[in-house]
């Protein structure tokens, strides 16, 4: 079952989705919680300075305002105290002192009036005909008797336009006058007007009765006044003076004020603003923040996916080997098992094979020693002695050496001739290479050093290895070469085949435990990585080159002295 049918299994397939979420939990959590917590300090903080900036701008604003007011008073209030009511009511003096404000201030200036204690405008300079008219019954006159100086609201008058005046109550002879001043509805508007901000910002001015001192920019229903200016009055105050209030419109806008106090309480100048609008670009990095969380979200969780996915094949793939591994171990202990049977055999064998031929050895001296001259095919008899004495010598050596290899249990260390065990496995290995069609060649050299190893490892590293170079050369047959040389004081012993070579891929890992390139049943994977294994415990190495339909090299390095004899 290859990896991809196995990760398919419902428990691999929950095990995957149980990863995917820990890791999109793992993720998220601390995303969430941290973006949410920047993103929360940060609208606080932006809000804060936000609602700072725009109280600022109220509260110049009103001192701007407070400082036109200021300017005009005092412009009135000099000409009152400079000049007395006998020139005041002079209406050339009246009109100089007019054309005077205008040229210095503009059109602020609409007019000027002097009235007596009975409400008349005994003397008039300006555009309207006002001369004589009455105020009496007027409430601004009223109060302006009633106090030094004076500003109105903004009313209509006899004039029939929006425009409020200033007065200066000047006492003669135990009466007072009044030094009127018109000022003009639209200058005064524009100071108000200059105040705006963003696509929905404008201030505006209100009375104490939510009465309007200005045009306002927007139009504002009479009933949102009316609630604002109470509302104002009730609610936040900074100590700088400036009043924030926010509430829904008709349409469930949200609309912020901020209000300052002026003209020593009052008027109320207003900033309205959509909160929206107010606060765009921390609701604008919102949006983006939240875009980025989303991407990342995503991002996240297809890494979490594609992750789980690699993660879980690994883990398909490791219970996969395992279960090879299981099973190959199985087979050693089947194998194992099959060769202590096959040494028993061997010895119960060995026996009457030895037997067998001591008794054909018998009769063939019993011919030699009593007259059997007359015995017909006498010779034939010798012969068929000769052939039962030489089959089971040959069937007793080959016991022996399955005796041998099967059990492998004799690890004790001797010196050895190297090339003797060669030789000795290339008898044994002869017979298989014979059916196989593969020829066998050696060249070893002469003169090697005796080396101090366990006989009965060296014969199942190299047996191992003919035996590999036969099974590549099983289906097509070929050639084996066995070599053996001394180099750089080290025995070297090269067994090449010229088999199809061993794949790239895969050949890096042949001394892995029970990895095996074989069909199932015809190997366990553990030959290559017992030979490494010995050779490596003696102080040796062995290598391997391959190429595909060229054949394979292996070499076993061994040291002169190996680290048994140290």
């Amino acid at each position: 079952m290859n990896v991809e049918t196995r990760i398919k299994d419902p428990y691999y397939k929950a095990m995957m989705g149980k990863m995917i979420l820990l890791v999109i939990a793992v993720s998220f959590a601390p995303l969430l919680l941290v973006s949410g917590s920047i993103l929360n300090k940060f609208s606080i903080s932006y809000r804060e300075k936000v609602n700072a900036h725009l109280g600022e701008l109220v509260l110049k604003h009103t001192q701007n305002i407070d400082g036109f007011l200021l300017e005009k008073l005092n412009n009135i209030r000099f000409i009152a105290n400079s000049f007395s009511i006998e020139e005041l009511k002079n209406e050339n003096f009246l009109r100089n002192k007019l054309a005077a404000l205008q040229t210095e201030y503009g059109t602020v200036f609409e007019d000027l009036g002097v009235i007596n204690n009975e409400g008349i405008q005994v003397t008039y300079a300006g555009p309207f005909k006002l001369e004589r008219a009455v105020y009496s019954d007027a409430e601004w006159f009223k109060k302006a008797l009633k106090k030094d100086y004076f500003i109105s609201n903004v009313f209509l008058g006899l004039r029939g336009t929006p425009h409020f005046i200033i007065t200066v109550r000047v006492n003669r002879h135990g009466k007072p006058w009044i030094l009127r001043a018109t000022i003009s509805f639209a200058a005064f508007n524009s100071v108000v007007e200059n105040l705006r901000i963003g696509r929905t910002g404008f201030a505006f001015i209100l009375n104490n009765e939510g009465e309007f001192q200005s045009k306002p920019g927007f139009k504002v229903a009479a009933s949102e006044t009316h609630s604002c200016h109470i509302s104002i009055k009730e609610g936040k105050k900074t100590k700088d003076g400036i009043y924030f209030h926010k509430f829904d419109d008709e349409s469930g806008n949200r609309i912020l004020h901020v209000a300052s106090f002026l003209k020593k309480g009052e008027w109320l100048l207003v900033f309205q603003q959509d909160e929206s609008d107010a606060f765009m670009d921390i609701d604008h990095a919102k949006q983006i923040a939240f875009i980025i969380i989303i991407i990342g979200g995503i991002c996240t969780i297809v890494t979490a996916i594609m992750l789980s996915r690699w993660m879980v094949a690994k883990i398909a793939k490791a219970d996969a080997e395992k279960e090879m591994m299981n099973q190959q171990v199985i087979d050693t202990g089947k194998l194992a098992s099959l060769g202590e049977l096959a040494a028993g055999i061997a010895h119960e064998i060995n026996n009457p094979v030895a037997i067998m031929v001591e008794e054909a050895g018998w009769i063939h001296d019993l011919l030699e020693d009593e007259p059997v001259n007359k015995l017909e095919n006498k010779e034939e008899f010798e012969r068929a002695l000769a052939q039962i004495k030489t089959q089971g010598i040959r069937c007793r050596e080959i016991t022996q050496k399955l005796l041998s290899f099967a059990r492998k249990i004799d690890s004790s260390v001797a010196n050895v001739n190297i090339n003797e065990i060669i030789n000795d496995v290339i008898r044994f290995c002869s017979q298989r290479a014979k059916y196989s069609n593969v020829v066998i060649q050696s060249k070893l050299g002469e003169n090697l050093p005796v080396l101090k190893v366990s006989h009965t490892e060296m014969q199942q590293v190299l047996l191992n290895l003919m035996n590999n170079a036969l099974d590549a050369l099983e289906k097509r047959g070929g050639n084996i070469s066995i070599t053996s040389m001394l180099e750089d004081d080290d025995v070297v012993i090269g067994v090449k085949d010229d088999g199809p070579g061993i794949p790239p891929a895969t050949i890096h890992r042949i001394f892995d435990p029970f990895f095996t390139t074989k069909a199932v049943g015809k190997g366990t994977g553990l030959g290559l990585s017992i030979c490494y294994g010995i050779i490596k415990k003696l102080g040796g190495n062995i290598d391997v080159q391959s190429i595909i339909d060229a054949g394979t090299t292996f070499s076993v390095r061994i040291p002169r002295k190996t680290n048994e004899s140290k």
